[in-house]
């Protein structure tokens, strides 16, 4: 499959069948080479216009989308995301992600991605209101508790979900979980806010434990995280909890370092400003207090922390794809980073991959995103299950589950590795980017095979 016109849909197309090819599960079992044609093309994509009112009383128009692409193991679950570059190849990409991902977490549940073109940065409160109603007037007949469950993304934190669950309440005179990271007080979880970035950390500990023998964990390892968004601030808070030193953090305009340490304080004040759509820099400027003296931290424009971080123990990128290049890489390796995890969604670049993957017999080691940052999900899935179950978990059972639903995504993808990709090198590590990838295709490909789709 070769599609120029969407080249991050036909990267993620390449990372999958190039993990598949690349181990031995067509030769174990070449029935699953019929799964790739089918399982590559979603079921459903839904296009409509959405025009709604500014501040102004003028029309403005943007595109959404619904990409619906695969429901063999549950309903359609995937974010919506509003950015100015949303497109179908994004979509796509994300979407097909999704399907591997949401195979990851145990859950049932299928893949699906959608959003708009629409910009929520410097609209006001009424302008996004306004925007969400009309997004739900065209998208609210595709979706449903069974059919098709978005959550946010990009754009869409919980303001947004508020708006969006509101308007479709009123369309449909029907109170039922078809949207994941609602209010606590209508349905939402708890731990969905923190559940990528704790998922994230909780992935990486299981493979400090297991390259270590059990002998290491994040006490002491320096750790560079690129975003500064839900994902990159509970990754921070929950490896400072388990006693690493976070040495970044970033956003589209540059890049703090802090060689001591970012402090819980910062990224509360830093949580606080990105609500209101502020960049780093101006937080460093504007909170004086949090980021001086024995706490100042180095603001570099128009960087991301890689290659300016210095040494390194653990790298988790955080913002969002392709954030990660083979230059940037190189540079990680020679700074020692041993532990490579993807906080979002395809943040590395092929060549990127390729040297992490090559510097696997030196003990690096690269997890996918599809893996380790599919704790969003799986804690969206919980939220589905409370919502059908009309109950809602404490946190500690949430946290709970979620933690078990990341060490039994590690030990799928590392068992998988070592069954269909073993390293021909004694001392590598097995690859997370085939096991992880080998794990979900099979999981998506048997209930494909089990329901006719493919045959």
């Amino acid at each position: 499959m070769v599609l120029p016109h969407e080249p991050e849909f036909q990267q993620a197309y390449n990372e999958l069948v190039h993990a598949l090819e690349d181990s031995t599960l067509f030769t174990q079992h070449p029935q699953y080479k019929k799964v790739i044609p089918v399982v590559s093309i979603p079921e459903r994509i839904i296009q409509f216009r959405v025009a709604w009112e500014n501040d102004n009383g003028e029309i403005e128009v943007n595109n959404g989308f619904r990409v619906q692409f695969n429901s063999n193991l549950g309903p359609y679950k995937g974010g919506l995301r509003f950015h100015p570059t949303v497109n179908l190849s994004i979509l796509k990409f994300l979407g097909f992600e999704q399907i591997f991902k949401n195979a990851l977490t145990g859950l049932s549940m299928g893949g699906g991605k959608g959003g708009s073109d629409f910009n929520p940065k410097g609209r006001s409160d009424a302008e996004i209101r306004r925007f969400c109603v009309a997004f739900m007037r065209q998208l609210a007949r595709y979706i449903g508790a069974d059919t098709d469950v978005p959550a946010g993304d990009i754009g869409v934190g919980g303001r947004e979900i508020g708006f969006l669950f509101g308007a479709y309440k009123q369309m449909q005179n029907n109170f039922s979980g078809i949207l994941t990271g609602k209010g606590l007080t209508w349905g939402g979880s708890l731990i969905r806010p923190e559940a990528t970035g704790y998922g994230l950390v909780y992935y990486v500990e299981k493979m400090i434990e297991k390259a270590s023998n059990g002998k290491e964990s994040f006490k002491g390892k320096r750790v560079a995280i690129s975003g500064s968004g839900n994902v990159a601030q509970f990754a921070a808070l929950k490896v400072i909890e388990l006693g690493g030193t976070v040495v970044s953090l970033s956003d589209s305009k540059g890049a703090i370092i802090s060689q001591t340490g970012i402090t819980v304080e910062q990224i509360a004040e830093i949580a606080d400003a990105k609500i209101k759509h502020k960049s780093l820099e101006q937080i460093v400027e504007q909170s004086v207090k949090a980021f001086s003296g024995a706490n100042s931290v180095e603001y570099l424009a128009g960087v991301r922390p890689w290659t300016k971080v210095g040494q390194v123990d653990v790298a988790l990128p955080s913002a969002t794809q392709n954030e990660v290049s083979g230059e940037e890489a190189k540079v990680l390796v020679e700074a020692g980073v041993k532990f490579v995890a993807e906080g979002s969604n395809m943040g590395s670049t092929k060549d990127a991959i390729d040297v992490f993957e090559a510097a696997r017999p030196t003990g690096v080691w690269y997890a996918p995103g599809k893996a380790a940052n599919c704790g969003g999900v799986a804690v969206s899935g919980l939220e589905m299950a409370q919502n059908s179950q009309r109950v809602q978990w404490t946190s500690e059972e949430v946290d709970t589950k979620l933690k078990t639903i990341m060490t039994e995504c590690f030990e799928a993808c590392y068992e998988t590795a070592v069954k269909y990709a073993a390293s021909k090198d004694a001392h590598a590590l097995p690859s997370l980017l085939k096991g992880a990838n080998i794990a979900g295709f099979i999981k998506v490909a048997d209930a494909m095979f089990d329901q006719g789709d493919v045959y």
